[in-house]
């Protein structure tokens, strides 16, 4: 890819989403436009290392193997989402209690 522009690989679950990066400013792609949809973790893997794009996932396994693999790649946990749930309920309801 050179020096051009950073692109995203968004795994099937986030594939919703494109719109939303390329909004942000990102090119994204979808395991679906690139004939991915169904592949082995392991296949979307390879394609992203080879193509120099950024993985967006929520599946550890992939994740795990992305970075045996030394491709690019997020892992957006469950843990994650959480967090940033939680920062956004607190900023947008500071009186909010908690248990």
């Amino acid at each position: 890819m050179g020096k051009g522009m950073t692109k995203l690989l968004l795994d099937e679950m986030y594939s919703g989403l494109k719109e939303y990066f390329e909004l942000l400013g990102w090119e994204a792609l979808t395991v679906q436009d690139v004939g991915l949809q169904g592949a082995k973790d392991r296949d979307i893997v390879l394609y992203a290392k080879a193509h120099d794009l950024i993985l967006i996932t929520q599946d550890q396994k992939m994740a795990d193997m992305a970075e045996i693999l030394q491709a690019k790649y997020v892992l957006i946990s469950s843990g994650l989402i959480a967090k940033i749930a939680d920062a956004k309920i607190r900023e947008k309801y500071p009186d909010a209690k908690q248990t």
